[in-house]
């Protein structure tokens, strides 16, 4: 866990979301007190749990990417749901611990990630080795008259293995061709489809992976390719599975962050009536209710408490509000947040200011046809006024509408560029206007294109 303070937080999450800094405090704070949890006396320690929080907010304006650049912040495994698929299948639809399931399988890919990091120059050298023995394989000795001249000719085998082995540093022998044994997963077996009964399928997949024997084939590559396989398999072969699967249940048990979006759609207003839909509703509030206080899941690596994973709630709450989720729910949710609506100042801003700004993602991606686009202070002000305007005669999708109106702006230059190049692509005011303005002025064409 890294000991950043809020502040700091804050201020790496400012490179890449603009505004919001009200939620941008709260998930500082939420985040130094896990360190600060850390530092707790065990006593103590089972006694503090994490203060979850409640985003209130519109789409668009940063719930999602605040909580997901926090995750990668501070390299904790990171899942995020939607409420409302726990609600498609039957009265509870999908079982809800398979949220916490997907968390273990996040932290898994992290550490498996981290470990092969690890192991990779260990790797290397492996498939080095195994690489010389394919191109100058060894010699089957049969015992000799003269023991001097079998001693030459291991002497003249070894000098001709580190010739080679030069050779492949100097990558000389790229293009040469060995056999490689190569192994295939099985493709997965479905074998329930039930809701509730994800975990036995996965326990019977994992049976039958262990018992079945892995198909292989062997097939001739180049030494580039065959070297890949060669570190892969390696890799593969130096990792613990079981200290994995350890180490990957722990980091999600005190450090997994689930971020829970929609739930304002598990919700409504108690005069709303009481229809199938609303019991259905309920029925998933009361299944997420003991997830969120803590308790035990087991998954096919080992059981998680869920007791300190941090859990961020996010909906627009539009037709409903907070208060009308379960009492005990709201309870576990002590901070609550409200996100602002996007303003034209913070277009322009999220279209220039962030380190993968929108504008910079254009310039690189027509850069590689041999297209320089060149965004002007007025062009970048004028699309940040179209989606603003929009916005407010649409409906309101946040800064997801940048994305829309930045293809349709650059769609010609997009699919003329392969053949034609443009040189240099001005985008100022006149150029955006040429290009949205009609589109923009007429609601009802904006409503299907921007």
């Amino acid at each position: 866990m890294s000991e950043l303070t809020p502040r700091q937080i804050v201020a790496e999450l400012d490179r890449h979301i603009i505004g919001q800094d009200a939620a941008k405090r709260s998930v500082a704070i939420a985040l130094r007190n896990r360190w600060r949890w850390k530092q707790l006396p065990d006593d103590l320690r089972r006694d503090v749990t994490p203060k979850n929080i409640l985003m209130i907010g519109p789409t668009g304006v940063g719930k999602t990417e605040i909580t997901r650049r926090l995750a990668q912040l501070t390299g904790a495994p990171f899942v995020k749901v939607e409420a409302s698929k726990y609600t498609e299948v039957g009265y509870y639809g999908r079982d809800v611990e398979s949220m916490i399931r997907d968390l273990v399988d996040a932290a898994i890919h992290m550490v498996r990630e981290q470990k092969q990091a690890e192991v990779q120059e260990e790797a290397a050298a492996k498939a080095e080795e195994r690489l010389l023995d394919m191109l100058v394989p060894p010699t089957d000795w049969t015992p000799a008259e003269d023991p001097e001249e079998e001693t030459r000719a291991i002497e003249r085998h070894e000098r001709t293995r580190e010739k080679f082995r030069k050779m492949l540093a100097n990558g000389e022998l790229e293009d040469s061709v060995v056999d490689v044994h190569v192994e295939q997963r099985q493709s997965p077996v479905q074998v329930f489809s039930t809701m509730g009964l994800e975990q036995v399928d996965l326990d019977v997949q994992n049976m039958l992976e262990r018992f079945m024997p892995r198909q292989g084939s062997d097939r001739e590559l180049p030494v580039s390719e065959a070297r890949k396989v060669l570190i892969e398999q390696e890799v593969e072969g130096l990792l613990d599975d079981d200290a994995v699967s350890e180490e990957a249940v722990r980091l999600a048990t005190d450090n997994g962050i689930v971020f829970l979006d929609e739930v304002d759609k598990i919700c409504g207003p108690e005069e709303s009536g009481k229809g199938g839909a609303d019991v259905s509703r309920q029925g998933v509030q009361r299944d997420l209710l003991p997830i969120i206080e803590g308790t035990t899941v087991q998954t096919r690596n080992g059981s998680i408490n869920t007791e300190h994973i941090l859990f961020i709630a996010a909906g627009a709450f539009h037709r409903s509000r907070p208060s009308d989720l379960m009492p005990e729910l709201q309870g576990r949710f002590p901070i609550r947040v409200e996100l602002d609506d996007l303003t034209h100042d913070d277009f322009v801003r999220i279209l220039t200011e962030p380190s993968s700004s929108l504008t910079r993602q254009y310039e690189a991606l027509l850069a590689a046809d041999g297209v320089k686009l060149k965004f002007t202070k007025g062009g970048v002000a004028e699309i940040a006024n179209i989606a603003y305007q929009v916005n407010q005669s649409t409906q309101n999708i946040g800064a997801r509408r940048l994305h829309t109106i930045l293809e349709r702006l650059l769609e010609a230059a997009s699919f003329e560029a392969p053949e034609d190049g443009q040189g240099t692509l001005k985008i100022d005011e006149t150029y955006v206007q040429a290009a949205l303005e009609e589109v923009s002025r007429d609601e009802d064409l904006s409503r299907f294109i921007l």
